[in-house]
């Protein structure tokens, strides 16, 4: 019997690539998927991609889920921390929401409301220092997708002081998952099709994690919604603060890095080479106008930027390799 795995909040997208990722991994057993509505139903009729696994979803409590040693959360913000209360303090959790992310507990409530339930140890292995932390944790808080792309852009270089950390702005293009499985209108087939739409612009909730994770102290974010099912791309411009070749930062500090790769000079990354994947796609130019720093960063946002980026942490947590049941390469066409 290898690790005894649980996911709750397993009929959404996240939720779902998990069931993927961990019913192909070595250690990982999956014992048990809870799910709210969808509880009594059997998992091929909420995710048909998973014929042959033979799970029927579970209800989202602690009887459900204390059995086993690590619990995934992948509940809608706000919903973790009283599930998290109930487990046992030997069972390791890896929450995917964004209720253990931020440390300030009045940005917290000025971006997603209410109470601030703590801060657990930061899910983002390729930061300085973070990857040691995880795997000494019992308790780790997943990165927001948008967060995880555009942190990976932008860090190296406020660290390496090539960046200016006031003068950050970004622009990124995410695929409709990201938005949940919720049935919403503007999430139709038909309103999104051949179309492009800004949205929480100037107030996106990932600005205070990124911020926090990356040193910046001002970020101008628009998120824009686009007609395609996952991915995320992120055009991250900066004024420059040093000197020195931005995409060198960049091959130094993920020289090492088993799923990021800054591309070939000339390269430029797109969604769909990491479909699939738990890599980040990186590139980096100095714009001949304006002479800012330009990083396109390219990643799934059900696999680094959640699904399997919570995989990868959990891996670190129980001493396994680092790239476990994960895929570096995407799935194309």
């Amino acid at each position: 019997m290898g690790i005894r795995v649980a996911v709750a909040g397993a009929s959404g997208y996240a939720g779902g690539e998990l069931l993927r990722l961990l019913a192909g991994h070595p250690e990982f057993d999956l014992v048990a998927a809870t799910a709210h509505s969808q509880a009594g139903t059997h998992v091929t009729a909420v995710h048909p991609q998973l014929a042959g696994l033979d799970l029927t979803l579970g209800v989202t409590d602690a009887a459900g889920l204390s059995d086993a040693d690590l619990v995934f959360l992948a509940l809608p913000h706000g919903q973790s921390a009283a599930v998290a209360a109930q487990l046992p303090p030997e069972v390791k959790i890896v929450d995917l929401g964004a209720d253990f992310r931020l440390k300030d507990g009045a940005l917290w409530g000025k971006y997603y409301g209410g109470e601030h339930a703590g801060t657990w140890t930061y899910g983002l292995p390729e930061l300085p220092g973070q990857r040691e932390l995880i795997k000494g944790s019992t308790r780790v808080a997943n990165t927001g997708c948008y967060a995880a792309t555009i942190t990976l852009a932008l860090a190296p270089l406020i660290a390496s002081g090539l960046a200016d950390p006031a003068d950050v702005v970004v622009v990124a293009s995410s695929g409709t998952s990201g938005a949940g499985r919720s049935a919403k209108v503007n999430l139709l087939a038909s309103e999104v099709m051949g179309d492009l739409s800004p949205y929480k612009v100037g107030a996106h909730q990932h600005v205070p994690e990124i911020k926090q994770a990356t040193g910046a102290t001002a970020l101008s974010m628009t998120p824009v919604l686009a007609p395609m099912p996952r991915g995320i791309l992120a055009t991250v411009t900066a004024r420059f603060a040093g000197d020195g070749d931005p995409r060198q930062v960049l091959l130094d500090a993920y020289a090492e890095e088993p799923f990021l790769h800054v591309l070939p000079a000339g390269q430029w990354p797109h969604t769909a080479a990491t479909s699939g994947s738990n890599s980040c796609h990186l590139q980096a130019t100095v714009d001949v106008d304006s002479g800012r720093i330009i990083v396109v960063s390219a990643l799934d946002n059900l696999g680094k930027g959640a699904s399997g980026q919570a995989v990868q942490c959990a891996n670190l947590m129980f001493g396994l390799p680092e790239t476990m049941g994960l895929s570096v390469f995407g799935v194309a066409p």
